[in-house]
């Protein structure tokens, strides 16, 4: 392995940051791009018939845009944005995207499949960065900037009878390995194409392409943008951060700060390479600072069982927040301080959750607690109690615990696996004490 090969990604120099200061105070716009960014990561694409009831979930769980599909790259995503468009299967409160090339032939194509739509978001992009300029398309920045302009006057020419509400979204599509200014300038230029207003606005769609660069760099790149943009009111700045780095939801929340208004992303992080950005754990870390992340976080392993069964891709059981095992306890000092905290949010009834351990209360998403706390060798005397108060109606005096506390240890060591609760039930039922 060699590390010299790599160089850091540069960072905005002599640049004064406002966005360390600010908090999250609401949930943004959020855009599902599971049916195209997702669906195209995956080894066997949903079908028709998939798309229709993963889409069918996202609508139940409050997503309001939804990238649906790339038409002139597939028919069957032009035949599924047909259908959603012919069968009046779109809500009225809900707008669908889809993804435009910047190419003539595409658009038209593109434009042909969303005709009749009530609430329609074309998403055009173009490549920007200098490297793939230069050596991919061996274009000028001048040739780069023309085909993003050129290809939007066409779009907006082709759909300015739509009767529907049409909004224009722009993606410099390799902005993460785009020089900022040359970012600036193009953005600008199309911004002067579709001449948006407070009341009509369009949105800069700013990706994390690859993403290559700490939170922070992003965040300040997103906050710079911000501050360069013309005619910023009109304006919905929207930022798509992929997961290369791990650190997707980290950047997606500092872009917040910075001045986004829109997320992109999937559920679970599915995406190309190491994912999009995961829009169910950027929603529940707002829902646990008690903001309303304006999505139904209630149904998640509803929605968690259909994602599998569509996507042949199983969610990591230590998964934030929605994993199997992600309120579960072995250890002996957590377990006795998640009982302690249960009992005084119950004894007390406190109106704010607040149980060493459990960033959530694990019945908000309807799971009762019969896994937050399991036993094995490595498990405490406060676990055991927890599991006899709990399942079986019985408070232990301290003796009792510490006694049957051991009984269990031996037990699980004698047996070398976990205990489940009812095979410790069985063995207090069979304990003298």
């Amino acid at each position: 392995m060699s590390f010299t090969k790599y160089q850091q990604y540069p960072r905005i120099e002599n640049f004064k940051r406002e966005w360390a200061d600010k908090t999250i105070t609401e949930a943004p716009i959020y855009c599902s791009v599971d049916l195209r960014d997702g669906n195209q990561a995956l080894i066997n694409p949903l079908t028709v018939e998939q798309k229709l009831e993963y889409f069918a979930y996202l609508v139940r769980m409050g997503f309001k845009q939804i990238e649906v599909s790339f038409p002139s790259a597939s028919e069957t995503d032009f035949n599924f944005t047909r259908k959603l468009i012919e069968e009046n299967l779109i809500p009225s409160d809900v707008a669908i995207q889809i993804l435009v090339p910047a190419k003539k032939e595409l658009i038209k194509k593109s434009v042909e499949a969303m005709e009749g739509v009530n609430n329609g978001i074309f998403h055009l992009y173009n490549p920007t960065n200098e490297f793939q300029r230069r050596v991919v398309f061996q274009k000028s920045d001048e040739e780069i900037i023309s085909m993003a302009v050129e290809s939007m006057k066409y779009l907006v020419e082709l759909t300015k009878d739509f009767k529907g509400n049409v909004t224009y979204q722009y993606s410099p599509e390799s902005f993460s390995q785009t020089n900022l200014d040359f970012a600036i300038k193009i953005c600008n230029e199309v911004i002067n194409v579709v001449k948006p207003t407070v009341n009509n606005k369009m949105i800069i769609n700013l990706p994390n392409t690859l993403e290559a660069c700490t939170a922070n760099v992003y965040a300040d790149r997103i906050e710079y943008m911000c501050k360069n943009l013309q005619n910023r009111d009109a304006l919905i700045v929207s930022v798509h951060p992929h997961n290369d780095r791990g650190t997707s939801v980290a950047s997606a929340e500092l872009a917040i700060l910075a001045g986004a208004q829109k997320v992109e992303g999937t559920l679970f992080g599915n995406g190309e390479r190491a994912g999009n950005l995961d829009i169910v754990n950027f929603a529940f870390n707002i829902y646990s600072q008690g903001i309303d992340p304006k999505l139904d976080l209630s149904i998640i392993d509803e929605v968690k069982a259909m994602y599998e069964e569509k996507t042949n891709l199983k969610v990591h059981q230590r998964h934030p927040y929605v994993g199997d095992m992600i309120f579960t306890a072995f250890s002996g000092g957590h377990q006795d301080a998640i009982k302690k905290g249960i009992d005084f949010y119950r004894q007390n009834k406190s109106q704010i959750w607040n149980v060493p351990y459990l960033l959530i209360d694990p019945k908000d998403i309807k799971r009762g607690y019969e896994n937050i706390i399991r036993i094995n060798s490595q498990s405490g005397k406060g676990g055991v109690s927890f599991i006899i108060s709990e399942f079986f109606g019985v408070d232990m005096s301290k003796d009792e615990t510490i006694k049957f506390g051991q009984i269990i240890k031996e037990e699980s060591d004698r047996l070398k696996r976990e205990l489940n609760k009812d095979e410790i039930i069985e063995l207090y039922k069979n304990s003298l004490f």
